[in-house]
């Protein structure tokens, strides 16, 4: 039983001890541990401090791209705006300076305002707020200790984070299964406080307490809503289905996969998940604190190891089950008895085998029919935004398209075949890095879209020579020129003097050679350009200006650019940068994962602004210089929707093939448009109406709004999108609503 060894990915922080309310069903202060009682009423500063050193340690150990950090209590809204800033902070300035940091906050919502919402804002903190149903329902426990309702003030909360200005914020509801409640006014309650996702918790009992059925509540609740088309994701049911057809689960309830939650205590006690409260006193402590002990030493203890040993850890009733690779045993604490520790099924095996078993033989259309994307990622892109998570997704689709597309190409022309592969088996990160060129998948287009002038075949070697150089790998790689140069992608280009040039990497550089002669770079760098890289806000970008796939775009690409016009350029885009700080922080995140490459795009004759993206080139976005960094914010943004949704195209059909040949008329052109490129225009033209609204230029908002609400509307009218899109553009029309007039 002893589970394979992880890095851990989440982390709780119990960052306040109490809380305002007094749930009768609270696992913290109704079980069987009762540590708080002896821990402090809030996570002091120095264990804050000395949290985020612990989780920053561990991922710079492990090379961890993102972690994830819940802010927990109790209530952690109790530390007030004040204190809350300070652990923000913290947390911002020590993690981030090694990877990217996801963080999230559970809460009653009670004390939820606007200058907390404010904060929230400020960090990138998603909320997610307890909420069991209707008043009735949530009254039947979530109180205050006086006995008043909580109600109203959740409610509140709620509005304030479906107000367009926070609605980023808001990441769901959890709600806790009781089978006195009526189920299907439960789900009418929760769908209609509009939750980007619902989880169900199932209240955590044990064998020595065992819980009331939940098994035909559970059911009703799922068939209510697959009735009405599975209106939002529900994380208990898509991890169910997910796993059902191969996938991974998106909760510790259920599945197999390793567990990689960890708990930090007031005191800076490292502990396993909450739930563990409720199986006997002490239940899921380690006796490590994060002020003797790192993440590493807790990842090694047998109570952690025993959370990543799959079926090993399961009890003989759950191995032999049909559904054990669904169901997972259920979440470890609810196989607790005093007499048989873990060694047990779930308290509640047969509810969960009901659930399992009714989803099994009515699936119907859920996350896991989204391709690549999570229900909860392909809604946040249909709202018009798509955090860094949701764009590092369709980044990683866009990476096996140009795989796929580079392969087909080499195995056709077997020229650079052999070397790439090895390149990729002896430096498989440096590899992809290249990969993701967004010229790649043009250069592998052109060449499978019947090649002719246009179509180098041999360029998998310059391909195969940039993997080299940047991996520093002893091999010599001939390159032919193409247009008189030798183009290395993400590394620059020669003006060469002969129609072959040997590139050779060696310590430190490399070696251009051809017959009569050679230069070294670094060094003797005659006739050699480096690609030029700018960084804006942390964000590396290429200023391509060389690569000779780069006229894919709408617009003619600029000549190489000299050194004066790219500093230009790095001060446009940084002041730009400050511009969408400002106006659409929502898409930062996004474009921080997601753009690549900046196109200088030669000027319009008439100076109007110019800009272009191409379907087969995700990340790079075509720009016109322009002196005003207002203007190119709106550009950015523009250009990376179409970037975007480009690639959530290649995974998942909007628009069914039969639409393809119908026209729309828009609002922002003449002409009628095909149904994907009115969805194209509209969900561009949605997110610039997002940054006239918040510069509050109401006539230009009110222009881009109603061509985007009128575009939407003549969309979902007739049979012109698929369910999917159905379910996009619903989404869609849910922010335009919540902006009002």
């Amino acid at each position: 039983m002893d589970g394979l060894w992880r890095p851990l990915r989440h982390f709780v922080l119990k960052v306040h001890s109490r809380c305002d309310l007094a749930c009768d069903h609270c696992y913290i202060y109704e079980h069987a541990d009762q540590s708080w009682r002896g821990r402090p009423v809030a996570m002091a500063p120095e264990t804050v401090r000395a949290a985020a050193g612990r989780i920053t340690q561990h991922a710079a150990r492990h090379g961890l791209a993102r972690v994830g950090v819940v802010l927990h209590g109790g209530e952690p809204l109790l530390l007030g705006v004040r204190r809350l800033r300070g652990v923000l902070e913290e947390l911002r300035g020590t993690i981030s300076g090694v990877c990217e940091l996801d963080l999230r906050m559970q809460t009653n919502g009670v004390r939820l305002d606007a200058a907390t919402c404010e904060l929230l804002l400020e960090h990138r903190v998603r909320v997610g707020v307890s909420l069991d149903g209707g008043r009735a329902d949530n009254d039947r426990h979530r109180r205050y200790r006086n006995g008043a309702s909580s109600h109203t003030r959740v409610l509140s909360a709620l509005h304030l984070l479906r107000r367009p200005r926070y609605r980023p914020l808001y990441a769901g509801l959890l709600c806790t299964v009781d089978p006195a409640n009526e189920p299907e006014a439960v789900y009418e309650a929760l769908l209609a406080e509009r939750p980007p996702r619902i989880d169900l918790l199932l209240p955590h009992a044990t064998w020595d307490q065992p819980p009331a059925p939940v098994g035909a509540w559970l059911r009703a609740f799922h068939e209510r809503w697959a009735a009405d088309g599975r209106p939002v994701p529900v994380r208990l049911f898509d991890s169910i289905r997910s796993l059902g057809l191969g996938g991974p689960t998106g909760t510790e309830a259920v599945g197999l996969d390793d567990g990689d939650v960890v708990v930090i205590e007031t005191d800076g006690a490292w502990e396993e998940p909450d739930s563990m409260k409720t199986t006997e006193p002490g239940g899921g402590a380690t006796g490590l604190t994060v002020f003797d002990a790192s993440a590493d030493d807790v990842t090694g203890l047998p109570a952690m190891r025993r959370r990543r040993s799959g079926l090993a850890a399961l009890s003989a009733t759950c191995r032999a089950c049909e559904v054990v690779r669904q169901c997972g045993g259920g979440l470890t604490a609810h196989r607790w008895s005093a007499r048989n520790g873990f060694d047990n099924p779930s308290v509640y095996c047969d509810d969960l085998k009901e659930l399992i078993i009714a989803i099994n033989e009515h699936p119907g259309p859920v996350a896991g029919d989204l391709g690549a994307l999570p229900a909860d990622a392909f809604d946040g892109l249909g709202y018009g935004y798509g955090d860094a998570a949701t764009v590092a997704l369709l980044a990683d689709a866009e990476l096996a398209v140009n795989r796929a597309l580079v392969g087909e190409v080499v195995g056709e022309t077997a020229a650079g075949g052999q070397l790439l592969a090895e390149l990729e088996r002896r430096a498989p990160e440096v590899f992809d890095e290249v990969l993701r060129h967004p010229f790649v998948r043009s250069w592998a287009v052109s060449c499978l879209d019947g090649g002719g002038s246009d179509c180098d075949p041999d360029w998998a070697a310059a391909i195969a020579a940039a993997v080299a150089v940047r991996a520093g790998i002893e091999v010599e790689v001939p390159v032919r020129a193409h247009g008189g140069r030798i183009h290395l992608p993400t590394v620059g280009f020669f003006a060469a003097p002969a129609a072959e040039v040997t590139v050779v990497p060696g310590p430190g550089g490399f070696t251009l050679r051809w017959p009569g002669g050679r230069t070294q770079v670094p060094g003797n760098r005659s006739g050699w350009h480096a690609a030029r890289w700018v960084t804006v806000d942390g964000t590396r970008i290429l200023l391509e200006d060389a690569d000779p796939y780069r006229d894919r775009l709408e617009h003619a690409a600029a000549e190489h650019l000299d050194a004066e016009a790219a500093g230009g350029w790095s001060a446009v885009l940084e002041r730009a940068w400050g511009h969408l700080a400002a106006d659409a922080p929502e898409q930062l995140d996004g474009l921080r994962q997601g753009l690549r490459v900046i196109v200088p795009l030669a000027p319009a004759p008439d100076g109007t602004l110019r800009s272009a993206t191409s379907r087969h080139a995700f990340g790079a976005l075509g720009l016109a210089r322009a002196d005003d960094p207002a203007a190119v914010a709106v550009l950015l943004v523009h250009e990376f929707q179409h970037t975007k949704l480009g690639a959530v195209l290649d995974l998942i059909d909007l628009v069914p093939e039969d639409a393809a040949g119908e026209r729309l008329r828009v609002g922002w052109r003449s002409d009628p448009r095909p149904v994907e490129a009115a969805l194209q225009g509209a969900y561009a033209h949605l997110a610039v109406a997002d940054i006239w609204r918040r510069r509050d230029n109401r006539e230009l908002f009110r222009m881009y709004r109603d061509w985007t609400a009128e575009a939407i509307d003549a969309l979902r009218s007739g049979d012109r999108l698929t369910p999917a899109g159905s379910r996009f553009v619903a989404r869609m029309a849910d922010t335009v609503n919540g902006w009002g007039a």
